[in-house]
């Protein structure tokens, strides 16, 4: 089974930026690995995902122009850059494997279709 590990998390200023990492045991580059944040008494929900073959991304409305997701300078790791962080971005985040391809229409980023969640990072933003 894909194993997972986040890594990164922190305690930031509102308005700065953190990058987190996503390392993974050996995945074919077809499936999507997805970020997601879970905040206290929420649901988790996803932040972004992005399928390594052919770099195709999908973002939450409230983190898209702020927050990046790519591969990573190694092979088995993708990152999540997280600019102009606001307090309401606090959360553990997690990465997971997901799917190949999501039916026309679906969202990518319901947490229902991922599996192989990591432990997670914390990410705190408070001045």
């Amino acid at each position: 089974q894909v194993q997972l590990v986040e890594s990164g998390g922190g305690l930031v200023q509102p308005g700065e930026s953190l990058t987190l990492t996503c390392t993974h045991s050996p995945m074919a580059a077809i499936y999507y690995i997805g970020w997601f944040r879970q905040s206290p008494g929420k649901a988790r929900e996803g932040v972004a995902c992005i399928r390594k073959l052919d770099l195709d991304t999908h973002y939450s409305d409230s983190v898209s122009g702020r927050f990046t997701i790519a591969r990573g300078s190694e092979s088995n790791t993708v990152i999540l850059r997280m600019n102009a962080l606001k307090p309401e971005n606090t959360g553990v985040y997690f990465c997971a494997k997901g799917p190949q391809r999501f039916d026309a229409g679906a969202s990518a980023l319901r947490s229902d279709d991922y599996e192989s969640w990591g432990q997670g990072t914390q990410v705190t933003v408070s001045s």
